[in-house]
């Protein structure tokens, strides 16, 4: 590899991973270097922007901690989170359709019986929550398990608040023998995602916003069934139509519903797709 220049530089880094043993890594490294040279030469990169390229990637990791994922913002904000998710759940007609992970789910979740109210102290307003998990011939799964996550109304999870010893707004529960469910918690709202990293200043110096609209977070797990992870969006919102995340779906807008008491009702049904084999 001597006298490499730009013309030839890129078949020299492809034919570095040319004695890859996965093929499938392999086949990755080589899309990597032909379309990130190729980004390069497009937009004629400097080696000032790309040294500014590599300090917001450094900045990004140092941000990143056991409760926030900087990178997982990054990724969802380019749309690349979505993207995946799209191409990875092309699932049959009828299923729930799915949705972005995002940053704030935790594997620490405490469980509730059914009516449970997983707010646990959140601030907002009362929501009851019902709904059913079925398969595609309309069968209740039984036992379903089931996690749900949100924000409280000021737009943040527990994980952000540093003076919280309990987890809020989120809980894991398990569907009755016919599927159904039902839990108290607190009605969705908008939020910005965390925009005083590195992230936020990128949507700052495009002039885009951080806002998501309001949602609850869904992952469903059945024994035989694909897992599911989505959100229900707030029919309504006003950021519907410019998620910063790219994550809204129209299947997924359900109508949240007012009672006389000044809480509301939410009713949401999944269907599950069968393990592909």
């Amino acid at each position: 590899m001597r006298n490499l220049n730009q013309d030839n530089i890129t078949d020299a880094v492809r034919q570095s991973f040319a004695g890859t043993p996965d093929a499938r890594l392999k086949e990755i490294m080589d899309a990597l270097v032909r379309h990130l040279h190729a980004f390069a030469r497009d937009v004629k990169l400097t080696e000032i922007e790309w040294s500014q390229g590599i300090a917001f990637l450094t900045g990004v990791g140092h941000i990143t901690n056991d409760v926030r994922q900087e990178f997982i913002l990054f990724s969802d904000v380019l749309g690349l989170s979505m993207l995946t998710v799209a191409m990875n759940n092309d699932k049959p007609k009828g299923c729930t359709e799915a949705t972005v992970f995002g940053p704030f789910h935790t594997d620490n979740a405490p469980h509730y019986a059914l009516g449970g109210d997983v707010a646990n102290g959140a601030k907002g307003i009362p929501c009851k929550v019902t709904g059913t998990v079925k398969n595609l011939d309309g069968t209740g799964i039984a036992g379903a398990h089931i996690e749900v996550w949100q924000s409280d109304d000021e737009g943040l999870y527990d994980v952000q608040r540093g003076d919280l010893t309990h987890a809020q707004g989120r809980g894991i529960l398990n569907a009755d023998t016919n599927g159904a469910f039902h839990f108290q918690s607190i009605l969705a709202a908008p939020y910005p995602i965390p925009h005083d990293g590195p992230v936020g200043a990128m949507l700052s110096a495009t002039g885009r916003h951080p806002w998501r609209p309001a949602h609850l977070h869904f992952m469903i797990k059945a024994p035989g069934f694909e897992t599911l992870i989505t959100h229900i969006f707030r029919d309504g919102d006003p950021y519907l139509d410019s998620d910063a995340v790219f994550g809204v779906r129209e299947t997924l807008i359900k109508d949240w519903t007012p009672q006389a008491d000044g809480s509301y009702c939410l009713d949401c049904d999944f269907v599950l797709a069968d393990k592909r084999t």
